[in-house]
């Protein structure tokens, strides 16, 4: 049984930064990839950005490339995101998932039912 646990989250003004860590423990991330989605109040969960956790290959949505990185650290099994020049509509809660395996391509990641963990979510609020 995978643990995700996101922290990391908190309130920012528009073109500010946050850092978003996720530990897992309790099993094997091998042939697997973690990512982050985000809900906002209303919406549907959307895909942010996802890092296979073999080669640490980066995959985002085009809202967010150029201004967040995703990463991992083997040695403690955490993932990060660093969010850069932030705006409101980043505003919502950021969850971390694992998928059951990696894919070539980027599609396979930005849909919520190919993961079969998620975190609690960490709310993150851009405003002035």
């Amino acid at each position: 049984q995978v643990q995700l646990v996101e922290s990391g989250g908190g309130s920012v003004q528009p073109g500010g930064s946050l850092r978003l860590s996720c530990a897992a423990s309790g099993g094997n991330l091998g042939s697997s990839a973690l990512a982050w989605f985000r809900q906002a109040p209303g919406k549907e969960r959307e895909f942010v950005a996802a890092i296979s956790w073999s080669d640490g290959r980066g995959y985002y949505a085009d809202s967010v490339k150029g201004r967040f990185t995703i990463s991992r650290d083997r040695a403690t099994d955490t993932v990060f995101l660093q969010m850069n020049t932030l705006q409101p509509e980043d505003t919502g809660v950021y969850y971390c998932g694992k998928t059951r395996r990696t894919a070539s391509g980027s599609y396979y990641y930005t849909i919520a039912g190919r993961y079969d963990y998620w975190g609690q979510g960490t709310q993150v609020t851009v405003s002035s």
